[in-house]
C-alpha cells in the first residue's frame, strides 16, 4: 500500500465512523421525546417504568427509569408488611427483565391461547359453552358462544377484577370456579351487552381444559410460552388461574408476544397463530347498539376484539390499525399494524387517574418517533 492509498483509506474510515456516530446520535434524538415523557410522568405511573419499542426486527428503543418518591416507598413497605412480603424485593428497581404481575394484559395471552384451538379445528367461535360445560346450561347460560366469551359479551353480571381475584383464590378447581360464574345473574342479552370482566375468559379457559384434558397453565406453557421462548411468563401457577388478570411476565418477554401478534401469528419462523385468527382478534365485536354495562374509563370509546381493545372504529370485516390490552397495574402493551411496530410500557401503579390520556399521549410520541425513523 502506498502512502497516498493509506491516507485515502484512513480518511474513508474516519468518514465511515462519523456517519455511524451521526446515525446513532440522530436515531437517539428521534426518541428523546420518549425519554422526556418518561421523566415527566414517572411519578404518576408509579416511580418505576420500562418502555420498549420494537420495529424492523429489533428493539429500537429501551429505557428503564427508577425514581420512587418517599411516599411511594412508604406505601410499598406498608403493602409488603401487610402481605408478609420482602419489602426490598417488592421495591427493587425495574429493568427489561423484571418479572411482575401484568393484570389485564393477561387477557391478550388467554385469548391467543383459545385461538390456537380454533386454528386446530377443535373449537369454533360459534360453539356454545353449554356443549362443553353442562353447568352453564343448567343455569340458563348454555347458549353463550365462545366469541362472546372472548369479547366480554356474555351478558353475565360479573363482579370487579378484584372480586374475581378474591373468588378465584377461594376456589380449589376450575369446575368450582365455573359453578360460581354459572350462578351469577344475567344483566342483558349475550352478544348485545358488554361488561369488561373475568367471566367470559374464565369460561373459555374451562372449555379448552375440557377439550384437551390438560390444565390451563400447562396449555399456556406448551402453546404460547414454549414456541416464544418465554421462561418467566405464566399465570402464577395457582390452583385456578385467573384467565383475565393472573399472568406474570417481563417487559422483554411480553414484547416477544407482541412481535408474534404484529407478525400475524409468526415468531422467528414458527407459526403460533394463523393470520386469520390474528385478524379475527383485531376487530371490534361491540356494535353501536350494544349496551355498555361496564367499561373502564381509560378505554374511552375504544371497541373490543378478542382479549384486546381496538383503538379505532374497526367493526365488521374491518381490522384495527392498532390494538392494546392495558392492565390494572398500569402496564400498557400495544401493536400498531399501520406503522408495523409494537411497544410496551411496563410499570406498577394501581392509581388509574389520567391513565387513558397518558396512554394516548405516549402512543402519539412513539408514533411520531417511528415515523421519523422510517423517513
Amino acid at each position: 500500500m502506498t502512502p497516498k492509498t493509506g491516507i485515502i483509506c484512513l480518511k474513508f474510515s474516519l468518514f465511515t465512523l462519523f456517519l455511524l456516530f451521526f446515525q446513532t446520535s440522530f436515531s437517539q434524538n428521534k426518541f428523546s421525546t420518549l425519554d422526556q415523557w418518561m421523566q415527566d410522568n414517572l411519578k404518576a405511573i408509579g416511580g418505576r417504568a420500562v418502555l420498549m419499542v420494537w420495529k424492523d426486527g429489533k428493539v429500537v428503543y429501551s429505557n428503564a427509569i427508577n425514581e420512587m418518591s418517599g411516599k411511594q416507598k412508604m406505601i410499598g413497605k406498608f403493602i409488603a408488611k401487610r402481605k408478609g412480603l420482602d419489602s426490598k424485593e417488592l421495591l427493587k428497581d425495574f429493568d427489561e427483565d423484571t418479572r411482575q404481575r401484568v393484570a389485564s394484559c393477561s387477557k391478550w395471552f388467554s385469548a391467543a391461547l383459545v385461538m390456537t384451538f380454533i386454528d386446530e379445528g377443535k373449537l369454533k367461535l360459534d360453539d356454545t359453552v353449554g356443549k362443553f360445560l353442562p353447568v352453564m346450561t343448567a343455569n340458563g347460560k348454555g347458549n353463550i358462544t365462545i366469541w362472546q366469551c372472548l369479547s366480554h359479551l356474555t351478558g353475565i353480571q360479573a363482579g370487579s377484577l378484584r372480586e374475581s381475584i378474591e373468588n378465584m383464590n377461594k376456589t380449589q378447581s376450575m369446575d368450582e370456579a365455573i359453578n360460581m360464574i354459572a350462578a351469577l345473574p344475567m344483566e342483558g342479552e349475550p352478544g348485545k351487552t358488554f361488561h369488561y370482566s373475568n367471566a367470559g375468559l374464565q369460561i373459555a379457559a374451562a372449555v379448552i381444559e375440557k377439550i384437551s384434558g390438560k390444565d390451563f397453565e400447562t396449555l399456556f406453557a406448551e402453546r404460547i410460552c414454549k414456541p416464544l421462548g418465554l421462561t418467566q411468563t405464566d399465570f402464577g401457577k395457582k390452583n385456578v388461574p385467573l384467565a383475565a388478570g393472573g399472568a406474570w411476565s417481563t417487559p422483554t418477554e411480553y414484547l416477544k408476544f407482541l412481535q408474534m401478534i404484529l407478525n400475524e401469528g409468526e415468531y422467528n419462523g414458527k407459526r403460533i397463530l394463523s393470520k386469520e385468527s390474528i385478524i379475527a382478534m383485531q376487530k371490534s365485536y361491540v356494535t353501536k347498539d350494544a349496551r355498555i354495562a361496564y367499561s373502564p374509563a381509560e378505554a374511552g370509546n375504544w371497541g373490543y376484539g378478542f382479549g384486546e381493545w381496538v383503538m379505532d372504529d374497526a367493526t365488521g370485516d374491518k381490522r384495527s390499525l392498532a390494538v392494546t390490552s392495558p392492565g390494572l397495574f398500569g402496564s400498557f402493551p400495544w401493536v400498531d399494524n399501520a406503522r408495523k411496530y409494537c411497544a410496551i410500557l411496563f410499570t406498577m401503579n394501581i392509581n388509574s387517574k389520567g391513565r387513558g390520556e397518558r396512554y394516548k399521549a405516549l402512543k402519539k410520541l412513539v408514533d411520531d418517533a417511528v415515523d421519523k425513523t422510517s423517513r
